[in-house]
Order: C-alpha cells, then structure tokens, then sequence
C-alpha cells in the first residue's frame, strides 16, 4: 500500500509504509499486510494507494492546515482479484468505479487522518464483498388458480366500492 502524506517541511511528497491491525491483516507466510475481503480472497497492501488530501468543507483553521482526507485509487484490472471478480466490479454500476477500472474512494468524514484511512479501507471491502456473491437467477413461476381468484374477487369488491361512491342519478 502506497500511503503519501505532504512533509510539512517541504512541498515533496514522502512515502509512508503503515498498516492499522484493525483493517490490514498481517500474513507471517507471505510477510507482507493484506486487506481480508472474505477467507479465500485478500487485496494486498501494495495494489491500494492511499493519499492524504486535505479535506474539503467546514472545519475552521483545522482544515486549512491539516491534510486529514484520504483519496484511495485501486485499480481492479492490475490487481490480483479473481477474474470472475474483476468482471463483476468493472460492470458494477457505481459512481466509484472510473471507466478505466479503477475504484476510487475518497473518505473525509472524520477528523483525524487514521480514522479516514480506516473508513476507506473499510469501503473499498465492502465494495469488493458486494459483487462477491453472486446473484440467484430467478425461476419464473405463474401465479396459481386461487391467487388469481383472490385478485380478481379483490378487484371486483374494489369496483363496487368505487361505484357506490357515485352520484345517485333519478
């Protein structure tokens, strides 16, 4: 995972390695933190990039000084999702996914910059177990005799009710 932060000394942007054990789970066999999306699938560290940005809105001096936003780019075509998973993402209909391929989320809801790292780690799971599992087809199935007798008696008594309320006519 690419996390960039401004260096407060200096216009250049540093390279942060970071991982919250909240989020990003640490896999001794491949020696590297991984984000678990369900128990066979895992997105690692490296195929997220995480940049702090400052946030936009109301928030007083804080927000002018203080880069607390985090934008996260992934790219679901280089990544190393099942494929039966990339096709899924990229024909999910979602504001987030670019027509490049590439999910992005950009999480400002809080205050302090971890807590927003979180919260789009968090998304960008959610996102990916959506299209995890896949939809049931649905069986067409005709009504049966008594639904349609029921329908059309209820039908029936709503058309008298409806002709009672008319105008008397002599």
């Amino acid at each position: 995972m690419k996390f960039r932060y401004p260096d407060s000394e200096s216009s250049r942007i540093k390279s942060f390695q970071g991982a919250n054990p909240a989020v990003l789970i640490r896999f001794p066999l491949y020696n590297r933190h991984m984000l678990q999306i369900s128990n066979d699938i895992a997105i690692p560290e490296e195929e997220i990039e995480l940049n702090a940005i400052r946030s936009q809105g109301a928030g007083g001096q804080n927000v002018n000084k203080v880069a607390s936003a985090i934008h996260l780019r992934f790219d679901i075509k280089a990544s190393s999702l099942p494929d039966r998973i990339k096709v899924r993402l990229l024909a999910w209909p979602d504001h987030r996914i670019s027509s490049r391929g590439v999910i992005i989320i950009k999480a400002q809801q809080h205050r302090h910059q971890e807590r927003n790292r979180i919260d789009a780690l968090e998304r960008l799971k959610s996102l990916v177990q959506s299209v995890i599992e896949e939809p049931r087809k649905r069986i067409a199935t005709r009504p049966s005799k008594t639904a349609k007798r029921k329908r059309l008696d209820e039908k029936t008594r709503r058309g008298q009710l409806k002709e009672m309320r008319k105008k008397v006519l002599d």
